[in-house]
């Protein structure tokens, strides 16, 4: 089922830069079911499978990594201070788990923070930043933290277990990394229904490193791929149906798939967009407009590819987003794979996306 294969990806440790547990498992997995599978110098993972019928080339994307830390110093009392890798929010921080990925082996640890009893004498409204913190793995030196195969460069994740909570028709899966381990699942799950089944062209099946810190594997990635005549993007994006005053109330889970129309990185072009929509409405699939300049996605960066590419973006809508326990639902998941399949399978030799 796809939610077995959302929490297999989403408990593997590849923060960003440090990709290689999920690299070679999605390698692993394709060899079977594609065409050709190689990795390139940077670990993307780039699967071919063609058609029985003559249509475009289609790329299909996700970004295999994850926000996480990396160890920047040893104190002398084996405590570890860290740097960031991709997007944080330090009021996140605070008293999480996490695993050291040492090494000899995966290291628990926890960030540290001051016991309740000191409150008093503190800022309770005071955020430290992330430079202040540290993470605790429970060595009593730095030769101790050293001993147990932790140095200068050793990444760090969170250490969150997957889970699916909530109605049993209306279930939500909460996990670590499901931005995007969330959209290579979809990836994976269209190219399992593909077997034996007729589609037009040749799709590239292409999953990504360190998308969080600047869409850097996309961008390499790319520059091998010039034969590319349109590419959809999947990715996750934060919903705003909490109930912050930030929250504007134009983004839902568990009301569809996102179609987006426009983020930070890209404004997608209106005949992908058009298209997506018609194909969702003729299946009968959710979906909800997306607009949300807070966010990028690899589809920035495939977009602007060689002298430029039609690329639409499918959004997984999220809640709680770069956080131990980011939640997306089932329902919009499911709605996601169905609508990539859908479009597949609507394209023929005629199919144009020109501007």
């Amino acid at each position: 089922m796809l939610n077995n294969l959302v929490k297999q990806l989403s408990e593997l440790h590849g923060p960003s830069g440090y990709e290689q547990n999920v690299t070679y498992f999605i390698r692993d997995y394709v060899k079977e079911k594609a065409d050709t599978v190689k990795v390139d110098s940077m670990g993307n993972v780039i699967a071919r499978k063609k058609g029985t019928k003559p249509g475009p080339v289609t790329l299909l994307t996700a970004h295999m990594d994850e926000v996480g830390f990396i160890v920047k110093k040893i104190e002398n009392n084996g405590l570890l201070r860290f740097e960031k890798l991709g997007g944080h929010d330090d009021r996140n921080l605070l008293a999480q788990p996490v695993k050291v990925l040492g090494s000899k082996q995966d290291l628990d640890g926890i960030i540290g923070t001051i016991s309740t009893h000191f409150l008093k004498f503190d800022d309770p409204k005071k955020v430290r930043p992330h430079s202040n913190l540290y993470i605790d793995i429970g060595a009593s030196s730095k030769q101790d933290a050293i001993e147990m195969g932790v140095e200068v460069g050793t990444p760090v994740t969170w250490a969150t277990e997957t889970k699916v909570i909530g109605k049993e028709d209306k279930q939500m899966i909460v996990g670590k990394a499901l931005d995007d381990r969330a959209g290579c699942a979809v990836l994976l799950s269209v190219l399992n229904n593909l077997k034996d089944k007729e589609f037009a062209g040749e799709l590239v099946f292409l999953f990504t490193v360190q998308e969080e810190v600047g869409l850097r594997g996309a961008q390499a990635a790319m520059n091998a791929l010039e034969n590319v005549d349109i590419a959809i993007a999947v990715d996750t994006t934060a919903v705003s149906d909490t109930p912050e005053e930030t929250m504007d109330q134009s983004l839902f889970l568990g009301a569809g798939t996102g179609i987006k129309v426009m983020d930070f990185s890209l404004i997608v072009q209106k005949t992908i967009k058009d298209a997506l929509k018609k194909v969702a409405e003729k299946a009968n699939i959710p979906y909800q407009l997306e607009v949300f300049p807070g966010i990028a996605t690899d589809g920035g960066a495939v977009a602007l590819a060689n002298t430029g590419l039609p690329t639409g973006v499918l959004s997984i809508p999220s809640r709680y987003t770069h956080s131990p326990v980011e939640m997306i639902s089932i329902t919009d998941l499911v709605a996601t794979r169905d609508l990539m399949q859908a479009f597949i399978f609507s394209l023929d030799e005629q199919s144009s996306f020109l501007f």
